[in-house]
């Protein structure tokens, strides 16, 4: 996961106004993108859904009407709660500010990422609808091109000692520059040919560097590869591979 140059032509955050709330669009975000945009049933009816990634909700995969040749595709993701608070409400949050709200938050984490050339997906636009004092939202993001979640990928076949310590060495250099993932797991780290990703920032920030919470980090990733390998006992995960991914994380 060697990191990057800072992208050449940075992305940037804009606000506008929507009838029920507020949209963050980043740069080149078509100018028509309205809070549709955001819906599943929107780009059912333009028939661009391509496919879709079911987990505890669906997350849709779809294809947005660009400029000629662009064969980019989107991910549409709503933003639902869990653990205890899902009982009480399965997508409402409270209103503390837009900047504040779940998806402005990780559109924002995302536009700084991308453009210091981390690899994670390109941002598109978050959409906020207000309701009184609590909110839904939605995030769009570029889907990463030929890419499939670790999970997905061990599943079928191993990684070589020297993925194991590209993806060590990748994650280090997140913790390095103080980037807090939430929820980091198989599932949240893609891969490609060449290069591996880190996806769903959900909750995620930029923290002073601290072994405390890197460690934390690092055990989470850990107990879902195990988890995994609990669920699907052929799984191509081994002890030996995470003291490859630890080699490569000591490496940086």
């Amino acid at each position: 996961m060697p990191i990057a140059s800072p992208v050449t032509t940075p992305t940037e955050m804009q606000i506008i106004s929507s009838p029920q709330g507020a949209i963050a669009v980043c740069h080149p975000t078509p100018d028509t993108i309205s809070s549709n945009w955001f819906t599943m049933e929107y780009w059912q009816q333009k028939s661009a859904i391509t496919g879709s990634s079911k987990g505890r909700y669906t997350t849709w995969f779809v294809k947005p009407d660009l400029s000629e040749g662009d064969d980019s595709q989107w991910v549409l993701r709503h933003y639902y709660r869990g653990g205890l608070m899902e009982k009480l409400s399965k997508d409402s949050y409270l209103y503390t500010g837009l900047h504040k709200t779940r998806a402005v938050a990780e559109l924002a984490l995302l536009v700084q990422l991308y453009n210091e050339g981390f690899p994670v997906p390109k941002p598109v636009a978050a959409n906020v609808e207000r309701h009184g004092l609590h909110y839904r939202a939605d995030i769009i993001i570029e889907r990463v091109e030929g890419a499939q979640d670790l999970v997905a990928k061990l599943s079928k076949s191993p990684m070589s000692d020297s993925q194991w310590q590209q993806l060590g060495s990748g994650i280090a250099q997140f913790h390095q520059r103080g980037v807090y993932h939430a929820d980091l797991n198989a599932k949240n780290i893609l891969i490609t040919d060449d290069k591996f990703y880190l996806i769903d920032f959900d909750r995620g920030e930029i923290r002073q560097p601290s072994t405390k919470w890197q460690t934390a980090n690092l055990e989470r990733l850990q107990r879902s590869f195990n988890k995994e390998k609990g669920i699907l006992s052929s799984l191509h995960f081994t002890q030996e591979n995470w003291q490859a991914l630890m080699v490569g994380y000591s490496k940086g």
